[in-house]
């Protein structure tokens, strides 16, 4: 039985270029970095978990909630292929029985903050805003987009930054935790126009602090889908 399934909708990604060395204690055990043509990324993501299970149950008032996470690329060579995965820097929920499940079960690194969201649409454009409220202030990404979403393309940098399938958390220096998140293949919006306000010292630490002052290398707006989240495996 899967350990989590939901839906994911409306991922508003902002992707940051940055030197690989801000994430070389960050990588887990048996992975190494992702590169996208050379480059390393993070990535800014805010997003609707939808219709959420808990072991095929429903938990009342832990179905619809936003998240929030800043995540960045990595791979590990197991059974002769590649495994493309995620490590999460930081995941920002609104309720604190989900940053208490996350982090005992997946030793991930959750937080538990004030939360909102914002969907709109009309005729021709879509407009999907997130924000958080850390140490008192409102952080905020915000995107107008096409209203119909497209295949995304094979070999772009979108596809790059929505198709990978594992997580990976660090439990120690000789241990890493391993689990499948499956999904169909995404569509993506074109996006027209983006704002963001964060940051980046208060929600996630001295070490990123810098990216409040970075512009984003590409902003994405992917639908998303139904996705499952499997049980973890640990590697040593």
């Amino acid at each position: 039985m899967s350990f989590l399934k939901a839906e994911w909708r409306k991922l508003a990604i902002f992707n940051y270029e940055i030197d690989s060395e801000v994430l070389k204690e960050y990588v887990p055990y048996g992975t190494e970095l992702d590169l996208w043509n050379g480059k390393c990324y993070v990535s800014l993501i805010g997003f609707m978990f939808l219709n959420t299970r808990l072991l095929g149950v429903k938990i009342p008032f832990h179905t619809n909630f936003e998240e929030v996470n800043l995540r960045f690329y990595v791979k590990r060579f197991e059974d002769g292929e590649w495994k493309r995965g995620v490590v999460f820097v930081k995941e920002i929920v609104p309720k604190p029985a989900l940053t208490f499940v996350a982090n005992t079960v997946y030793n991930e690194n959750y937080e538990t903050l004030p939360m909102r969201h914002n969907w709109q649409e009309d005729l021709e454009h879509r407009k999907v805003a997130y924000q958080w409220r850390k140490d008192g202030e409102w952080n905020s990404i915000a995107i107008v987009a096409d209203k119909v979403a497209k295949e995304i393309e094979v070999g772009s940098e979108t596809e790059f930054i929505t198709e990978h399938y594992w997580g990976y958390a660090k439990v120690n220096e000789k241990a890493t935790n391993s689990y499948e998140v499956t999904h169909p293949r995404w569509k993506a919006y074109e996006v027209l126009e983006h704002k963001i306000s964060v940051d980046f010292k208060a929600t996630y630490g001295d070490k990123f602090a810098f990216l409040s002052e970075l512009k984003p290398a590409s902003v994405m707006l992917a639908e998303g889908s139904n996705i499952t989240v499997e049980p973890k495996t640990k590697l040593r």
